[in-house]
């Protein structure tokens, strides 16, 4: 059976699980084949030599488990992340916190970033590569995320610039920054995930019993810590929310700003630091 016949065979195992089976078919196989999309559309009449571990891979997928944790593999910012299980997986919206992030961090000489909740390491990653003056602490409860975030920053050559500790919040950290980044769990416990996200690690997605108790604790921890800038991913339905809570601290400027689909996505805090 050719690749192209492969790909045809195997997508209709699929179609319940993506709205894109045969390119999810293409992936699988370009994982098992170690070869590129240009690669695949040259040589789609070759004879498929691995149907059996193809097999085992769309079997697996077609309970709804993540592509990515199938491939190890995620694309983020035009690069190439390593996942793991019990790793949360980014997702593109993240990209635009990154962006704004980048848009701030550019105009201060040698920013330090603290970021909590860096999961697969993305965020760190991504703006030490954009700002090489950059120095990053990530911090994460999760020790499968940290020792992934380090593995990432190494295979993007950023190691240097970045610290790594384990740590609830800021309750480990020390140091002046000027700005915390963070995108943390902000979904209420009682949420019935989709099924795909029911694979993934269920701290880095639950935030309380409202869902913004834990970006709350982080706000007010950041105050404490005197940090200027605090940059954040939250709920579509929180921003009432978090605008009230901010009427508690000295805050300078607020800025809420949506995701690709046009929900509320994330925040920008700037305090009047002492």
């Amino acid at each position: 059976m050719t690749i192209k016949e492969t790909i045809k065979k195997y997508s209709q195992e699929l179609k319940e699980v993506t709205h894109i089976p045969a390119k999810e078919v293409e992936i699988l196989i370009m994982f098992l084949l170690e070869k590129n999309v240009i690669w695949m559309h040259l040589n789609g009449n070759f004879e498929f030599t691995k149907e059996e571990e193809l097999k085992a891979l769309v079997k697996k997928r077609a309970t709804h488990f993540p592509l990515e944790y199938l491939t190890n593999r995620v694309s983020f910012y035009g690069e190439t992340f390593i996942i793991k299980q019990n790793v949360l997986i980014p997702r593109p919206e993240t990209e635009i916190l990154v962006e704004k992030a980048f848009e701030k961090l550019k105009q201060i000489e040698n920013p330090k970033v603290v970021e909590i909740g860096t999961g697969s390491g993305i965020i760190s990653v991504m703006l030490s590569k954009l700002l090489p003056q950059l120095k990053v602490t990530a911090v994460d409860i999760n020790d499968d995320a940290l020792e992934l975030a380090k593995e990432n920053a190494k295979k993007h050559s950023v190691e240097n610039q970045i610290s790594f500790i384990k740590s609830d919040l800021l309750k480990e950290v020390s140091g002046d920054f000027d700005m915390c980044i963070s995108n943390p769990p902000y979904i209420s416990n009682n949420y019935v995930l989709p099924h795909n996200v029911k694979y993934e690690p269920k701290n880095a997605l639950f935030g309380g019993e409202i869902g913004d108790e834990l970006l709350k604790d982080l706000i007010k921890e950041v105050t404490e810590k005197n940090i200027k800038y605090l940059y954040c991913e939250y709920g579509y339905d929180q921003k009432e929310s978090i605008k009230n809570y901010m009427k508690k601290f000295n805050v300078k400027s607020l800025e809420f700003y949506k995701d690709y689909s046009d929900f509320d996505r994330g925040f920008l805090i700037e305090f009047n630091t002492k």
